[in-house]
């Protein structure tokens, strides 16, 4: 399910695909916790402490399967913007993440304008 969500993500926004990262994931479900590391390019997933992630994502597993199978861009976007998922790692690379993710949707909004 978690390399269906990252290739999913990564066929939308394509120009995140080359980036290599670490994340860090924590599922949340009832009171148990699941830690996974994800390597990119990949993805590489293994059910693991990612102790040298650069970002860490964190976020209930009901939601995240819903994300995992249906989400667009939009709705991560959403999910973050109402709190129900949280990432934390190094500035610079948010920053970078954001950036990319923002521009891919002002280039999708302007297309649809256009049409």
């Amino acid at each position: 399910m978690i390399e269906l969500a990252v290739r999913r993500f990564l066929d939308e926004v394509p120009a995140l695909a080359p980036l290599k990262l670490v994340a860090g994931l924590e599922l949340r479900g009832r009171g148990d916790v699941q830690l996974y590391r994800v390597e990119l390019p990949g993805p590489k997933v293994s059910k693991d402490i990612a102790s040298d992630a650069k970002v860490r994502l964190s976020l209930p597993r009901s939601h995240f399967n819903e994300l995992a199978r249906k989400g667009r861009i939009g709705d991560w976007r959403e999910a973050f913007e109402k709190g129900e998922a949280k990432a934390t790692g190094i500035d610079q690379v948010m920053k970078l993440i954001v950036n990319v993710v923002e521009r891919h949707e002002q280039r999708s909004r302007t297309r649809k304008a256009k049409l």
